[in-house]
């Protein structure tokens, strides 16, 4: 029954004119997305795929997406790079990135080289940015609990106006942000996940966490591993602990994933990234969307793949060459 609803009702968003499900937004390759809506269009920040050497994901820039009706997407380009904070090197890492708007102003959350967060600021949401602070908002050699990696920032601002960043691989972190959204508040704490399944060790956090609340609920959404499904929690506070409530993706024939969860009009959607464009894989990944439904107790169905016919990842081991490149993740 969960199913024929879940059709049902993509059928009838693809009828109104949405998103086409499996669609790449662009035949440019880009991973990690981060959708807003912003002065009446969707901004869609993303790690940059086409750029880095394909055979890591060692871009140094990140890139734009926008559009007014999630069908059409134009590519605004490279709008920022790691040389915007002077105390990175030149050559370092841009992964998964967050903005965040407040008080008029456009906050941009930069994972840097696999251990520390930058943050810079712009007065539109295509930029230009500078660097906010002059050094890093998280640092994994000056701050207490920052994790093995801190990376795959994700800001949630809460109906009290209370900021919050979630970032982490293997242990998912949670710290309040100040007011102005560029200094913390407080200590950086571990996000709980109650009720895994005891009898599937694969369900376990690995990265990508991202909150977002729905009819007075928060969901903790995140990526079990490499590759992993993307699978979530709920809560009554944004500092959980989360109860497990099930998967939303299921694997992907990709080493990882990373998703978004948005809600407008009355609709929700997932953005994440799969293997979709021609010459695309592990490094040279393709964002997509898809309806995201609730049943009636807020339950979130799984989200249906629609792509090419491949076969499903072995999830029995980790592919030896993600190992080499991950190290002990």
């Amino acid at each position: 029954m969960k199913r024929m609803a879940l059709l049902a009702c993509m059928g009838l968003l693809m009828a109104n004119g949405d998103v086409a499900p499996g669609k790449p937004i662009s035949p440019r390759f880009a991973g990690d997305p981060s959708p807003h809506w912003f002065d009446d269009r969707w901004y869609l920040y993303a790690t940059d795929d086409a750029s880095n050497s394909g055979r890591y994901w060692d871009s140094t820039s990140w890139r734009l997406y926008s559009s007014t009706d999630m069908k059409s997407w134009k590519d605004d380009g490279a709008f920022l790079d790691v040389t915007t904070f002077k105390w990175a090197r030149p050559d370092a890492k841009a992964w998964a990135p967050e903005v965040a708007q407040r008080n008029g102003r456009y906050y941009f959350y930069a994972p840097i080289g696999g251990d520390r967060i930058g943050v810079a600021v712009a007065d539109r949401p295509q930029g230009p940015y500078r660097d906010a602070r002059g050094d890093a908002l998280i640092d994994k050699a000056r701050d207490a609990n920052a994790g093995a990696e801190p990376i795959d920032p994700a800001v949630f601002i809460d109906t009290d106006g209370q900021a919050y960043l979630y970032f982490g691989t293997r242990v998912p972190k949670v710290v309040r942000l100040k007011p102005d959204m560029i200094h913390v508040d407080g200590p950086i704490m571990d996000v709980a996940v109650t009720g895994l399944p005891a009898s599937d060790p694969k369900k376990k956090y690995g990265e990508a966490p991202y909150l977002h609340a729905h009819k007075g609920r928060y969901y903790f959404s995140f990526s079990t591993g490499w590759p992993g499904q993307i699978i979530y929690g709920t809560a009554a506070s944004p500092l959980g602990p989360f109860a497990y409530g099930g998967v939303i993706l299921d694997y992907l024939p990709i080493s990882t994933n990373h998703q978004a969860i948005v809600e407008r009009g009355g609709k929700s959607w997932l953005f994440y990234h799969d293997k979709l464009l021609p010459g695309g894989g592990d490094h040279r990944r393709s964002i997509t969307i898809a309806p995201l439904t609730y049943a009636k107790d807020g339950v979130i169905l799984p989200v249906e793949r629609h792509a090419r016919n491949e076969e499903r990842p072995d999830v029995s081991a980790r592919p030896s060459h993600l190992s080499a490149q991950l190290g002990d993740r």
